[in-house]
């Protein structure tokens, strides 16, 4: 297992401070772990996160891939607040369930000096079964 550089209430310290307009801030989302490796987060349900039918819409996916991977990156290489995502490309597999939580596993499967990719598996509630799967390229920028 690789060293984090930063720890979850160094990570949400770090995103308060930098980010404090982003959508994590309503406690909505919360950082259940990282270690330099992977995360877990977790984004409380809520009705806005419906699409009409009942089911979580694709922009909510997205986003909570995309920070998932952000979070994963900034606890492998520390508070690099220019990180930015180059590309995600997501695949919806089946339904995200009305009233559950989502859940984000992110994982780095490689991580260069100015590009990092990863992982991210997107969970609905207590079910085993994905929801969306998830790959991402982000640019690190020199420091």
């Amino acid at each position: 297992m690789a060293d984090a550089k930063m720890s979850v209430a160094e990570l949400e310290a770090f995103l308060h401070a930098e980010f404090p307009q982003a959508f994590t801030l309503d406690g909505d989302i919360n950082i259940e772990q990282a270690d330099g490796e992977s995360c877990r987060l977790r984004q409380r349900f809520h009705h806005r996160m419906l699409r009409p039918g009942g089911t979580v819409s694709g922009p909510t996916l997205m986003a909570l891939a995309d920070f998932a991977m952000y979070v994963v990156l900034l606890s492998a290489i520390g508070p690099v607040g220019l990180a930015v995502t180059t590309n995600l490309n997501i695949n919806f597999l089946r339904k995200g369930a009305a009233g559950e939580d989502v859940l984000a596993v992110a994982k780095l499967l490689k991580l260069g000096k100015r590009l990092a990719v990863g992982e991210v598996t997107l969970l609905s509630g207590d079910s085993p079964d994905p929801i969306a799967h998830v790959t991402a390229t982000y640019s690190i920028p020199n420091t």
